[in-house]
């Protein structure tokens, strides 16, 4: 079997006769494009067995056969939601999709940190846009929660309005919506994270989703970039509305963690391992702040261990993206597995025991993996 080892999805087979060799000299983003394809021409493996029952996870009136994620930004414009949910994904997210098609930032725009474990990107929100995805899921039912992540086109006028026309075209097919304030790569996208801009875009997100048919739980996507007085800044302003939960986090601009390391140098997002520390604690000192709101972890996560950290710390669910670059896809089962036995090791019977549990030392910056 050919594995296709410069994938996010490690060990998927993709085309016969194609050699590791020349696997390995793909760039990133093409090997990414051929995992789709894989996926697309069903060449995934099933998961064949349900889920520990200590793994079942309510979020937001969701309820997931386990809290582990495929993050946004692996299926773009909404080609494979199914056969991901087919490998054991509790949830997957789609996205980032915007109004209008766009091409995205220049290539090559998408480098590994191989030492590191880590990835940057300055992708640029490239997606096929609303009416793309749409029609692809319409109609579509996939055995985990299916959850669209909306942006703002780059050249856009007026970056709410774009979030609202996200909301009013997907707020009746989605289990759940994103608004992606966050992505490092679209110029000014981060200021709507301000006090201001941030009241303005959730007031009409949110009047946008209340004229929906349903009330489709909508989460908002931060940056670990943010200091403390940010946080209490965003804290204020979503506990004052309706909003259904956070994100915590997308990726960092900082390098400090792959200094030197081929790669590093290149602008846009670091993801990956090298995030972990970072992602995560932001992830605690927003849990003190906002209570039992609802917070799905991201940043990361590249074991098991990590992935029992992250709910410690505050998160109710977990997504993944970038270890599976490194840790393969049996990366899923392995931390599924970890979940359910730090569950059974604490004398527990559900994985939702367990957040918070190390909220307080995260925080403070007094645990590191």
């Amino acid at each position: 079997m050919i594995f296709a080892p410069l994938s996010p999805l490690l060990r998927l087979p993709l085309v016969q006769g194609l050699s590791q060799q020349a696997l390995l000299k793909m760039d990133a983003e093409t090997a990414h494009g051929a995992t789709i394809t894989a996926l697309r021409l069903g060449l995934a493996p099933h998961q064949n067995h349900p889920d520990a029952p200590e793994l079942r996870t309510s979020l937001c009136g969701l309820d997931l056969p386990n809290p582990v994620g495929m993050a946004a930004g692996f299926d773009k414009n909404a080609e494979v939601p199914r056969p991901l949910a087919q490998m054991g994904f509790g949830m997957v997210e789609i996205g980032t999709v915007t109004p209008r098609p766009q091409s995205g930032n220049a290539k090559p725009r998408l480098f590994r940190i191989m030492g590191a474990e880590g990835v940057i990107n300055r992708m640029g929100f490239n997606n096929e846009g609303h009416d793309a995805a749409f029609a692809r899921l319409k109609g579509q039912r996939i055995p985990a929660a299916l959850g669209v992540n909306i942006g703002a086109n780059k050249d856009s006028e007026d970056f709410v309005a774009d979030y609202v026309l996200g909301v009013n075209r997907f707020a009746d097919l989605a289990d759940y919506l994103t608004v992606n304030i966050s992505s490092p790569n679209t110029p000014g996208l981060r200021n709507l994270q301000g006090d201001e801009a941030l009241r303005r875009l959730l007031g009409d997100v949110l009047y946008a989703r209340a004229k929906a048919k349903t009330r489709v739980p909508v989460f908002l996507k931060i940056a670990p970039d943010l200091d403390e007085a940010a946080l209490d800044a965003i804290a204020k302003v979503v506990l004052a509305t309706d909003l259904d939960g956070l994100i915590v986090s997308n990726t960092t601009i900082t390098r400090d963690t792959v200094a030197g390391m081929e790669n590093a140098a290149e602008t846009g997002g670091l993801s990956g391992k090298p995030l972990f520390d970072l992602a995560t604690q932001r992830l605690a000192q927003t849990r003190l702040r906002v209570g039992d709101l609802p917070i799905i972890g991201v940043g990361g996560i590249h074991s098991p261990q990590s992935a029992v950290a992250k709910i410690q710390a505050g998160a109710n669910a977990m997504q993944l993206y970038s270890a599976l670059v490194f840790g393969g896809l049996d990366l899923l089962d392995r931390i599924k597995r970890g979940l359910t036995a730090a569950v059974r090791a604490e004398g527990k019977t559900n994985i939702s025991q367990l957040v918070g549990s190390h909220t307080a030392e995260w925080a403070a910056g007094k645990i590191q993996l």
